[in-house]
C-alpha cells in the first residue's frame, strides 16, 4: 500500500477518535490522493455500514460512515423530548424544571392547579421511580411522594437498602389535578393532562438514563406507553425508551389495602417485583429480605 493510502487511513482514523461518523470526498478525491492506484477497500479501513434492503442510495458525493465496533450502541431515544441548555446534567435538569415552571400547555388547562411539583433524587441515579401526580402534601412542599403514600414508599426503598436521596422519584403529571370542593381531596390525571406534561418526565428519563424505572401504579404505566391494569403488567420487565420498566402497585393502594385487612397480599406482590428490581440492578440481597411476606 502507498505512503498516501497510509496518510489516508491515518486520517480517517484521528477523525474517528474525535468522534467524526461521515466523511463525505469529492469525486476523483480517492484517486488524486492514491496516485491513480486503486481506492483501499472500505473493508480494510473500518468495518462496512449495514444498509437497510431496499434503502435508496444518494447519488451524490460518496461518503465513509466511520464505525467502531466496541462503541456502545445508541439509546432508544423518544419522541418530543424537550432540548434544553446547559453543560452538566445537573444544569439541564435545572432548565427542564424551569420550562415546566411555565410549560403553557398545562397552565392553560382549567382542570389543573397552578403549582408546579417536578422531582426529587439523585440525577445519576441507577434507579427511577415514577408516579402519577403530586397530591395535597406533595403541592404543599413541591416535592413528590411526601404524604403517606410517599412515607410507605420510603418504608419500601430502605427495605431494599435504599435512601430516597439515592434514587430519582418523578411524576407522569408535574400538576396536581384539580376538583370542586377539593380540600384535601385527589384523583388520577385524565389522558389530556398526563399528554400535557408526558416531554418532561420522558426528557428526565432521557438526561438520567436510568437502568431501571419502576411505574408506580396503572395511571403512570399508561403515561410510559404501558397500557393495561397491575395485575396483567406487574412480575416483569417492560421497556420505557429502552429501559427496563417495572410496574408495581401504587404505595397508595397499599394504604386502602392495609385498611381492609388485605394489606400482606398488596405488599408481598410489590416486594416480589421489587426483588427483581434488585437483582436487575445488582443490589445484594439476603435471605432476610427474599423471606420478606413469605406466606407461612
Amino acid at each position: 500500500m502507498s505512503a498516501a493510502s497510509d496518510l489516508l487511513i491515518q486520517h480517517l482514523q484521528q477523525r474517528q477518535l474525535q468522534g467524526a461518523t461521515h466523511i463525505a470526498l469529492r469525486p476523483g478525491t480517492m484517486e488524486r490522493l492514491l496516485g491513480q492506484e486503486p481506492a483501499p477497500k472500505l473493508s480494510d479501513v473500518m468495518p462496512a455500514p449495514r444498509r437497510n434492503e431496499g434503502a435508496p442510495v444518494s447519488a451524490s458525493a460518496p461518503e465513509m460512515r466511520l464505525r467502531s465496533d466496541n462503541l456502545p450502541p445508541e439509546p432508544k431515544r423518544a419522541a418530543g423530548l424537550i432540548q434544553v441548555e446547559g453543560s452538566t446534567l445537573e444544569e439541564k435538569l435545572a432548565a427542564l424544571r424551569a420550562l415546566a415552571e411555565a410549560w403553557e400547555p398545562a397552565r392553560s388547562m382549567k382542570s389543573l392547579r397552578q403549582t408546579m411539583v417536578f422531582a426529587v433524587g439523585d440525577p445519576r441515579a441507577s434507579l427511577m421511580l415514577v408516579g402519577e401526580a403530586p397530591g395535597a402534601e406533595e403541592e404543599k412542599l413541591r416535592e413528590p411522594f411526601v404524604g403517606p403514600a410517599g412515607q410507605k414508599l420510603t418504608a419500601i426503598l430502605k427495605a431494599m437498602g435504599l435512601e430516597r436521596s439515592q434514587v430519582y422519584i418523578s411524576n407522569i403529571c408535574k400538576f396536581r389535578p384539580a376538583m370542586e370542593n377539593q380540600g384535601n381531596g385527589n384523583r388520577k390525571p385524565e389522558p389530556e393532562e398526563m399528554k400535557a406534561c408526558l416531554p418532561f418526565v420522558l426528557t428526565e428519563i432521557d438526561l438520567i438514563r436510568p437502568k431501571v424505572i419502576v411505574a408506580l401504579g396503572a395511571t403512570a404505566a399508561d403515561g410510559l406507553g404501558i397500557p393495561g391494569s397491575v395485575g396483567s403488567l406487574r412480575g416483569r420487565f417492560h421497556s420505557t425508551s429502552g429501559i427496563p420498566t417495572m410496574v408495581t402497585y401504587h404505595p397508595s393502594y397499599i394504604l386502602r389495602e392495609e385498611k381492609t385487612g388485605d394489606g400482606i397480599r398488596a405488599k408481598r406482590a410489590v416486594w416480589e417485583d421489587m426483588l427483581k428490581v434488585m437483582e436487575k440492578l445488582g443490589l445484594p440481597i439476603s435471605e432476610k429480605q427474599r423471606g420478606y411476606f413469605q406466606a407461612k
